[in-house]
């Protein structure tokens, strides 16, 4: 190891960790290892096992003393991320419309394995503008407001793209894909606001005890999974070729400065914009269905704040630019910091934290413990305790839809497998993994919502 590894965790946290034999925690001690790390290598309270990378891990690399990228710290799903809509609705208003509402969702945002939204393909001439501007590129075209990009991390678009990076094959994949949520975790979900623990914050946010509110979760579909495959093998040539040692090949790494760490780059930034485009483009989508069940004009959905949790960015901490990486974990950025959008400056970045679809969801926000300790970051979610084939195993013995209808949740999905794979019992309770995020100081809860409507691939 070149530097400390540290991890945040309640004792129950810790106790899952140790059941699944600290396969997590072995991946945050090899990150440690990479040339040019920064201190410390972080994993945040939602850890668990993923590629390369532990889920809910951050490191920074100081490109002066040979720092590395790699794929396997922003993972196959580059740019997954979340965003916040709000409304002018409340709970009551929704309850007689719920049913019209969930099917209008379900019609005009495709979800699952493979969909498409085939009324919007992409053309040759809109690659390259797409992959740069990315969710600009959208409201370009009428699909959405130029005052979303303000509350859209980075704006909504990664400088830096390479749209020339990106392979044919990634182009054909995600040809079809834009405005569309996937399958897996990926969903879209209509809650209300149940509680609210920071009055002061809220009113800044925007946020009101019973308001209806839309919580988006995915990214750069088989785009990005075709960019992070395509460069997979290339860094494990050039982690080779440059002597990087590495104690598990899913942390194939090449100098962020050498040719190969320059072109991933560019290609990663240019699927990262096609994420912020595909989360624009289902917010159009989703204004629409609002405004066909509950009329024109009726709640425009405001933006509250859009975050990634897979990507590389280059950021200023400790008075150094360094590359961070941030694997299944968000930006936290403090109070005061330029980067978080001037209406919410005093108070901190909003820090979206999405749970299960049984129980609840967070909103944080970002604190100067988080730019002291974790380079300005925070959990991204609730994190998986069983595996898909554990977690079917579970469901068999009950209907989750049923179940879940019977808590007042309405579920629609391409397929019961989804359903299934994501029961609340797959999760740990988001509510633990908060808890110790702000018993840490690296976020503070503003408010709580829970779930009436689950669209989900």
């Amino acid at each position: 190891m070149r530097v400390d590894a540290i991890f945040y965790a309640s004792p129950a946290i810790a106790r899952d960790l140790e059941a699944e034999g600290g396969q997590a925690l072995q991946q945050l001690v090899n990150v440690a290892t990479l040339p040019g790390i920064a201190a410390p290598a972080v994993a945040l309270p939602d850890i668990h096992w993923g590629y390369g990378f532990p889920i809910g891990g951050v490191a920074a690399f100081d490109p002066r003393k040979g720092g590395v990228v790699s794929p396997g710290g922003v993972g196959f799903d580059i740019n997954c991320g979340v965003r916040l809509l709000c409304s002018d609705l409340t709970r009551d208003d929704l309850e007689p419309r719920k049913e019209a509402l969930a099917d209008a969702l379900f019609r005009l945002v495709p979800a699952g394995v493979g969909s498409e939204r085939r009324e919007l393909r992409i053309g040759a001439a809109d690659w390259p503008h797409l992959l740069t501007r990315g969710a600009r590129w959208a409201v370009e075209r009428g699909l959405g407001d130029p005052d979303d990009l303000e509350f859209i991390e980075s704006t909504g678009a990664l400088p830096g793209a390479e749209p020339d990076r990106v392979s044919a094959r990634a182009l054909e994949r995600g040809g079809s894909q834009l405005g569309t949520l996937g399958s897996g975790n990926h969903f879209l979900e209509v809650q209300y606001v149940e509680h609210v623990y920071d009055p002061e914050a809220a009113e800044v946010f925007g946020l009101f005890p019973g308001q209806v509110t839309v919580l988006i979760h995915t990214g750069s579909r088989g785009l990005g999974h075709q960019v992070c495959q395509d460069s997979v093998d290339r860094m494990l040539a050039a982690a080779r070729r440059h002597g990087i040692e590495l104690p598990d090949r899913q942390l194939a790494a090449a100098p962020i400065e050498s040719p190969e760490g320059q072109a991933y780059l560019g290609a990663m930034a240019a699927a990262a914009n096609f994420a912020f485009a595909n989360r624009q483009v289902i917010t159009a989508y989703a204004r629409e269905a609002f405004a066909r069940v509950f009329g024109p004009g009726s709640s425009r959905l405001r933006v509250l704040y859009d975050l990634a949790h897979n990507n590389a960015k280059w950021e200023e901490h400790g008075g150094r630019r360094v590359l961070v990486h941030r694997k299944g974990a968000t930006r936290a950025f403090g109070p005061g910091h330029p980067d978080v959008p001037a209406p919410y400056r005093a108070v901190g970045q909003p820090v979206l934290v999405p749970g299960d679809m049984g129980r609840y969801s967070y909103v944080l926000a970002g604190t100067a413990g988080a730019m002291a300790e974790t380079f300005g970051s925070s959990c991204h979610g609730a994190g998986r305790r069983l595996s898909r084939s554990q977690a079917k195993k579970v469901a068999r013995k009950n209907d989750a839809v049923a179940a879940l209808k019977r808590q007042g949740i309405l579920v629609r999905a391409a397929t019961r497998a989804t359903v299934d794979e994501e029961i609340p019992e797959a999760y740990k309770d988001v509510a633990d993994v908060v808890e110790a995020v702000e018993g840490a100081g690296l976020g503070r809860r503003v408010a709580r919502l829970r779930p009436l409507i689950v669209v989900k691939g």
